[in-house]
């Protein structure tokens, strides 16, 4: 199997690039073709809009790549999702799409045009404590399909987003259909009012009340609120499942962390 890295969002550590390949080396099961873009650096980005932009297609477009790995998340993919997916080629159709966090923009809008998504960890995670079973889990999905990276508690169709860019992309081109699926979310970096805002808005979309319930990963790095919020994550979800009723359902073994576990997207009747 040839798996392509880019980085549609923010570049990528050749530490990480480099203990990856590694990994890869000694597992004897796969290619691993990091595209140079990775490493470029604009500001906050892996380059320019453009460049990010041009190495997706590049990877998208070649018959020879069987999967496309987002080397991390960050900020910036959703400034060139719309351009990515306004053409693809029919080389693209056929490999599966993998990473999480800031990826999502791109795999909600690759998954509403009916291509392979998975959520799981991505490149850079493999810097994290434990994150050389992140980055085999990862592996274990996309070349072997193992269904023991998968997240424990799977029940039929699902997808899963970090919270904040799912209320991003609700409303816009890159929406896709959430009836009946199993919708996971996560978040990181967030004071706990930032939770609730998102919550606010995501359980009042129509297209969310559609899900078939609504599970919550970890939520990490919670920033201090001053004065105390006065609820925890897990209470603001289910108080916002209650009012929207949407049936909350739990816990979720998904996160910005080494445990993080594998979601294929999946749709109701598909």
């Amino acid at each position: 199997m040839r798996i392509a890295v880019v980085a549609p969002s923010c570049p990528l550590k050749r530490e990480a690039a480099d203990a990856v390949q590694a990994i890869v080396a000694g597992r004897g099961d796969c290619e691993l073709i990091i595209n140079a873009q990775c490493f470029l650096t604009d500001g906050h980005f892996a380059g320019p809009d453009e460049a990010r932009l041009l190495a997706l297609l590049d990877v998208t477009s070649d018959s020879s790549i069987d999967a496309v790995w987002f080397a991390r998340g960050g900020y910036g993919s959703n400034r060139i999702a719309e351009a990515a997916l306004a053409d693809l080629p029919d080389a693209a159709k056929g490999k599966l799409y993998f990473g999480y966090s800031d990826a999502g923009f791109l795999q909600a809008g690759l998954h509403k045009a009916g291509i392979e998504v998975a959520w799981g960890p991505m490149a850079q995670d493999v810097l994290r404590e434990g994150g050389e079973a992140a980055i085999n889990r990862a592996l274990d999905w996309m070349v072997r399909r193992d269904a023991a990276a998968l997240e424990p508690a799977l029940d039929g169709p699902a997808m899963a987003f970090n919270l904040t860019v799912l209320s991003n992309l609700l409303g816009t081109s890159l929406e896709p259909d959430f009836t009946g699926v199993d919708l996971l979310i996560e978040d990181v970096g967030e004071h706990l009012y930032r939770i609730d805002r998102s919550m606010f808005h995501v359980t009042g979309s129509e297209a969310i009340r559609r899900v078939r319930r609504l599970r919550l990963g970890r939520v990490a790095e919670v920033i201090e609120n001053n004065p105390d919020f006065g609820a925890d994550e897990c209470t603001i979800v289910e108080q916002w499942c209650a009012r929207s009723g949407i049936e909350f359902g739990g816990r979720a073994d998904i996160g910005h962390d080494a445990q993080n576990r594998v979601v294929p997207f999946k749709r109701e009747n598909r």
